[in-house]
């Protein structure tokens, strides 16, 4: 499915449903309890966002001071983002969304399947320096073809 179209319909749609969560939601406990009732999620979800966002970063000192990569970590982090900026937007759908995305285990699991979707498995083989342990020759005929062999000069060498 093209990109722009996508786009475009959840620009349109989650204002419209939007709209309509808060009117059937005003229909029923009234215009002012319902604005009391986005004032509070938002401020709610901002206080526990703050909250979560600090013990994720500790997860990732505490991944980056055992000499690992936070990736999934960083993952969090950004799915913490997407929460608040769902959370400070008035509605009840998109509070809903940051809501879900505040539960630790729920986050853990879409982080992972982001990373696992966006991770990007390169091989590099140069002079001296590899990340493949073993010879050149060893490698099957497909393997042989995602090495980039070449050297690396610094600004230091060249004066």
């Amino acid at each position: 499915m093209p990109i722009l179209p996508l786009i475009l319909s959840l620009f349109i749609g989650i204002p419209l449903l939007e709209i309509y969560l808060l009117i059937e939601v005003g229909d029923v406990i009234g215009a002012f309890p319902t604005i009391i009732a986005v004032v509070f999620t938002a401020v709610l979800g901002v206080s526990l966002i703050r909250i979560q966002g600090f013990s994720t970063l500790q997860k990732a000192q505490m991944s980056m001071d055992q000499g690992r990569l936070p990736a999934t970590e960083m993952f969090e982090g950004m799915l913490l983002l997407f929460a608040a900026i769902c959370l400070l937007i008035p509605g009840f759908f998109t509070d809903t969304v940051g809501f879900l995305l505040l539960i630790p285990p729920l986050r853990v699991l879409l982080a992972t399947r982001l990373l696992g979707s966006a991770s990007v498995k390169a091989r590099f083989h140069s002079a001296g320096n590899s990340f493949y342990e073993g010879e050149y020759e060893d490698l099957t005929p497909g393997q042989q073809n995602n090495i980039i062999e070449g050297t690396v000069e610094s600004e230091n060498d060249k004066k």
